[in-house]
C-alpha cells in the first residue's frame, strides 16, 4: 500500500485513542515527513524507507519518553523586547555578565537582554541591517557587522560606548572568532557589493585593523571555525557549496557541493568529525563528513530554517525555523553515532521565530520571535531536558 501523508494521518488517528501524547508527537513527525515528501518528490522511495524506520522507532521504542510528555527542550522564560519591529537576526552572549546581544535587523538596532534579571535593558540604534555579533570578553569588546553600510562597529563591552568602526564593502553578515589568535572573521561582498565573488575578511580584534581577505565563490551565508583555528568552513548559499579555507595559506583548499539547495546555517562536531547543515530547498538537516564532504544523512527540518547548533554533552542537534512562516518550531535530532541520527522532538515556538542561539556555558537555548499583531518581539528561553 502506498505510504504518504494520508497513511500518516490514519496511523495517528488509531493511536490517538490510547496514547494521546504519543500520537500527537507522532502526528507532528508525520506532517513534517509529508511536507518533505512533497518537496523532494524524486526521492520518494528512499524517503519511504526512512519514514518506515522512523515510525517503527517511535511506536515501539524511543517515543516512550515523549508519551510521558517530556520534550527535549522546555520553555522556562519569555522575555519581551519592546519596540523591536521586523526581522530579528543573530545573537551572542556575554557569559560572565549574563547579557545577550540580539540583532534587530529591520529595526536597525542591537538589543541587550539581562539574562539574570530576565528583562530587556537597552537598545543600541544607528545600524543599517545589523547581523553578525561577537562579544569578546577578554578584550572587553562587542563587534557588530551590518550589511547595508559595509561596517563592523566596535563597542566597549561594559559601557557599550562606540570605540571604532571598520569599513569593509557591502554585505557583512556572519562572523567567527578565533580566541587564541584574537582574530575576527567576517563574511561579506558578493551580490550585495555588486561583485560576482564574496570575501572573508580577517580583522585583528586587538587593533581593529583588517589583516587579509580570502576570496570565495559568492556572499558567505555561514562561517564555522575549527577549535584549532586552522580551518574555516564557508557556506555559500546561493551556489549550494561549502568552501574550506586553509587559514595558514589564506586560500580555499577545497570546494564541496551540497545536494540540497541553499545551505544556510550549520554546526560542527569535531569529536565525530561531522558538519550539520540546514538547507532551505528542501528543508533538511544534512550530516556531512567534515574531512571529505561526503553527505551521510538527510532528515527533514523546519521551513524557514535560520539556526543550527550542536549540544555536545547531550549529542543533540537543534534546528530552529519559522522565518517568514505562520508557525515556528525547533527540530531536535539525537546523534546515535557519527552516521546515525533520529528526530526526537519538535517544539513549537512562535510565528516567524526562525533564529536561535545555543549557549553551552549557560545551558540555555534562545529563540527570538518577531513582533506580530498580538504580541511584542520576545526572547524565548529553553532549558534542555534532561
Amino acid at each position: 500500500m502506498p505510504f504518504g501523508p494520508g497513511t500518516c494521518a490514519r496511523r495517528s488517528g488509531v493511536l490517538a485513542g490510547n496514547r494521546l501524547r504519543k500520537s500527537a508527537f507522532l502526528l507532528m513527525v508525520c506532517l513534517a515527513w509529508s511536507r518533505y515528501i512533497l518537496r523532494v518528490g524524486s526521492h520518494l522511495m528512499k524517503t519511504f524507507f526512512q519514514i518506515a524506520a522512523l515510525l517503527v522507532l517511535f511506536v515501539f521504542g524511543g517515543a516512550s519518553v515523549f508519551a510521558q510528555g517530556a520534550q527535549p527542550l522546555k520553555l522556562v522564560q519569555t522575555i519581551p523586547m519592546p519596540n523591536v519591529k521586523g526581522r530579528i537576526d543573530h545573537m551572542d552572549v556575554d557569559v560572565p555578565g549574563k547579557r545577550l546581544f540580539v540583532s534587530g535587523l529591520e529595526n536597525g538596532s542591537v538589543e541587550v537582554v539581562d539574562l539574570q534579571a530576565g528583562r530587556w535593558t537597552k537598545s543600541i540604534p544607528g545600524f543599517l541591517k545589523p547581523q553578525g555579533i561577537a562579544y569578546v570578553s577578554g578584550l572587553n569588546k562587542l563587534f557588530v557587522a551590518s550589511g547595508d553600510d559595509g561596517m563592523v562597529r566596535v563597542f566597549r563591552g561594559d559601557t557599550l560606548d562606540l570605540l571604532d568602526t571598520i569599513k569593509l564593502e557591502l554585505g557583512p553578515n556572519r562572523v567567527a572568532y578565533d580566541a587564541a589568535r584574537q582574530v575576527l572573521y567576517v563574511g561579506y561582498g558578493g551580490k550585495d557589493a555588486g561583485k560576482d565573488y564574496g570575501e572573508v575578511g580577517a580583522i585583528d580584534a586587538r587593533t581593529d585593523q583588517k589583516i587579509f581577505d580570502v576570496q570565495v565563490a559568492a556572499h558567505p551565508s555561514e562561517l564555522l571555525l575549527d577549535k584549532a583555528g586552522d580551518t574555516l568552513f564557508v557556506f555559500i548559499s546561493v551556489v549550494s557549496k561549502i568552501q574550506v579555507v586553509d587559514i595558514a595559506k589564506r586560500e580555499v583548499r577545497v570546494t564541496w557541493p551540497v545536494s540540497s539547495q541553499r545551505p544556510g546555517d550549520a554546526a560542527l562536531d569535531e569529536t565525530s568529525g561531522r558538519l550539520f547543515i540546514g538547507t532551505h530547498t528542501p528543508p533538511e538537516m544534512i550530516a556531512m563528513d567534515a574531512k571529505t564532504g561526503k553527505e551521510l544523512t538527510h532528515l527533514p527540518t523546519s521551513d524557514g530554517m535560520d539556526g543550527v547548533y550542536f549540544d555536545a554533552p547531550r549529542k543533540r542537534v537543534y534546528i530552529s525555523g519559522g522565518r517568514g512562516e505562520d508557525v515556528g518550531s525547533v527540530f531536535v535530532y539525537q546523534q546515535k553515532g557519527p552516521d546515525s541520527y533520529e528526530i526526537v522532538g519538535k517544539i513549537p515556538t512562535r510565528p516567524g521565530a526562525g533564529t536561535s542561539f545555543w549557549s553551552p556555558e549557560l545551558n540555555r537555548y534562545y529563540v527570538v520571535a518577531p513582533a506580530n499583531g498580538q504580541q511584542p518581539a520576545a526572547l524565548l528561553v529553553f532549558e534542555p531536558v534532561p
